[in-house]
């Protein structure tokens, strides 16, 4: 089951048409079905397909699982920060899937932790995504909280849902800056000419706001860091493009043409923060930049 928070620049739009933008591997007439199937539920009731959203609402999707599929076990090596009997804490690597998908239902995040936790994984998510709160892409590496617990699974989506997290990035993008810092804020949703990419649009879509500061000027291109004030999906990679510093690497919104022959975005989750759901204690996990990352870097410096 996923859940989703209601926000005041979603106030009375048509909950089918909402959903149509949050979740990309289904149409608007899929969502429809689930709605009459009972499947979608607004603060635990059902509702109809015309039911307009009002700030705060809850709303609780869930997507059958497909028949026959049986996600396996793997012992994958993880990089994990920290444990306990609530949530995991790790390091993704690049080039590694979070969770099992059509055409990814081995190898991926989640097949390595069902073999290092067992049962131990929340289950709000369902089998494909089990203890799964919030996701980064294959290419993107970096720090991912997972849930144990299905208290701790509410309470992260909970701070999720409230921009609460500290979420801090480092990324390598095209172009030099003529300022050290700044800001974008846009509103960001499925492009109309292609639903599976992201685009800044003029209206609809959500509020979506990106800090930047540039860390290391590298000839014609930056290294800079990124912080998260709203988390929506293909934000940082939507918005560097948006400015005209598109991530090297980013085989979706960069240029066509690739240099350095790279696996995808040089894009690194570097700091998650956030408060324990069980105990109440803030924690802030930081980790080091990958060897690929450190690598292109060291290569950029001695092309200037």
């Amino acid at each position: 089951m996923d859940m989703y928070a209601v926000e005041k620049e979603d106030i009375n739009k048509r909950i089918d048409a909402y959903l149509n933008d949050e979740i990309e591997e289904i149409s608007r007439s899929a969502i429809q079905k689930l709605i009459d199937k009972g499947n979608i539920k607004v603060n635990g009731k059902n509702i109809n397909k015309n039911y307009k959203l009002r700030e705060g609402d809850m709303i609780e999707v869930n997507i059958p699982e497909p028949e026959g599929i049986n996600i396996e076990p793997e012992n994958i090596p993880l990089d994990i920060l920290y444990e306990d009997n609530d949530l995991i804490v790790l390091n993704k690597p690049q080039n590694m899937v979070v969770h099992p998908a059509p055409g990814h239902y081995n190898g991926t995040l989640v097949n390595g932790l069902m073999y290092h936790c067992g049962s131990n994984l929340s289950g709000i998510n369902g089998v494909l995504r089990p203890g799964i709160v919030h996701r980064i892409d294959k290419d993107t590496s970096g720090v991912l909280v997972i849930a144990k617990s299905d208290r701790a699974h509410r309470g992260l989506s909970q701070q999720l849902s409230e921009h609460s997290m500290k979420r801090i990035y480092n990324a390598v993008v095209y172009n030099g800056f003529d300022e050290d810092e700044g800001t974008v804020s846009t509103l960001i949703g499925r492009s109309q000419n292609d639903r599976k990419k992201m685009a800044v649009l003029k209206s609809g879509g959500r509020n979506a706001v990106t800090h930047y500061r540039v860390k290391e000027r590298l000839g014609r291109f930056t290294l800079v860091e990124l912080k998260l004030e709203t988390g929506r999906t293909h934000q940082i990679r939507v918005h560097m493009a948006h400015i005209g510093h598109p991530l090297l690497g980013d085989p979706v919104y960069g240029p066509k043409k690739q240099v350095f022959n790279l696996q995808g975005q040089v894009l690194h989750a570097r700091t998650l923060g956030f408060i324990h759901p069980v105990t109440g204690e803030y924690m802030e996990f930081n980790t080091e930049l990958p060897d690929y990352f450190c690598k292109i870097v060291e290569r950029l410096n001695k092309n200037q």
